[in-house]
């Protein structure tokens, strides 16, 4: 019993003739009987009650024709549904992030809803240095990174530069300069991130060669709490500009370049290579692409593998 044969089926017991269905389906009325006939040997049930001209239903194919009408149903539901994610219309993505990549995702998620509403978005929390994996174990169908992952098996495209800049509360003594070295942070008291780092240990690094101590005394969780706790009048701190644009923009914060000190990282998607993405994934792959071409700036969309 196939769906083909369940169609010719119901046709016949909407029409109640074997010729009307036949006109109804194009197709000869032989070949209509011969489908019926063919069905009945399987299930092992007259259908059709053949002493009656109006081709009326037995038992049997009172029972079969609800069940019928519900397969064809439950076909047509899988054919939209299909349709749906191909145009976008329903689906879900889990895209995973940390605290400071899910910052870049907030306006090309804006972007991604005004266009497809109807996509659950699914953001997962996740370590830098677990991000690959979480991918490559299907947890995330997306990954934003910080750094260029080792694994073969994902593909990577840069899609946001990002630096790491020395900002001070607005009343601080160095507010009002326009660069400061290395040498002259030697006294302040910085406010560091707990997370370990490249680039944190980039920055030690550059104090140990300029042989100037790097004081941090104060330690917190998050990005949010360092630039809070700063602009309150807490310390100086160095941080990714994504992270702090708007304090900057409103003068809670101000930015002074530091001369010895340029670190910049590139913010990355990565995907599985082999994996066949979702129609959601390649919609929202699409929003980053014309967001790079758009804004410009910091934003790209370069393919690295």
């Amino acid at each position: 019993m196939d769906l083909s044969q369940l169609e010719v089926f119901l046709a016949v017991a909407k029409e109640g003739r074997f010729s009307r269905a036949a006109e109804k389906l194009y197709r000869t009325q032989s070949a209509v009987s011969q489908t019926i006939r063919k069905l009945e040997d399987e299930l092992g049930e007259p259908l059709f009650d053949r002493s009656s001209r109006d081709g009326r239903l037995t038992d049997s194919g009172r029972t079969l024709q609800s069940y019928a009408e519900r397969m064809l149903n439950l076909r047509s539901d899988a054919r939209e549904a299909l349709l749906e994610l191909k145009e976008v219309k329903k689906g879900k993505l889990a895209i995973a992030a940390n605290e400071f990549t899910a910052l870049y995702l907030l306006p090309v998620l804006a972007e991604f809803r005004r266009l497809h509403p109807m996509i659950r978005i699914t953001v997962n929390r996740s370590l830098g240095s677990q991000m690959p994996d979480e991918v490559m174990r299907h947890n995330s169908e997306l990954g934003i990174l910080t750094y260029d992952p080792a694994e073969s098996q994902l593909c990577s495209i840069v899609v946001y530069r990002d630096e790491l800049i020395f900002v001070v509360p607005a009343n601080h003594p160095l507010a009002g300069s326009t660069q400061v070295s290395i040498r002259q942070l030697g006294t302040e008291s910085f406010v560091a991130h707990n997370v370990a780092s490249p680039y944190r240990e980039k920055v030690i690094e550059a104090f140990r060669m300029h042989k100037t101590q790097l004081h941090m005394d104060m330690e917190l969780p998050t990005l949010e709490a360092i630039k809070r706790f700063v602009a309150m009048g807490n310390g100086v701190a160095l941080l990714p500009y994504l992270s702090v644009d708007r304090e900057v923009a409103n003068g809670d914060l101000v930015r002074i370049p530091v001369r010895e000190l340029r670190l910049h990282r590139e913010l990355r998607i990565i995907y599985r290579r082999s994996a066949t993405l979702s129609h959601a994934a390649g919609a929202f792959l699409k929003v980053v692409e014309k967001m790079a071409r758009q804004q410009r700036g910091s934003y790209r969309f370069q393919r690295e593998r």
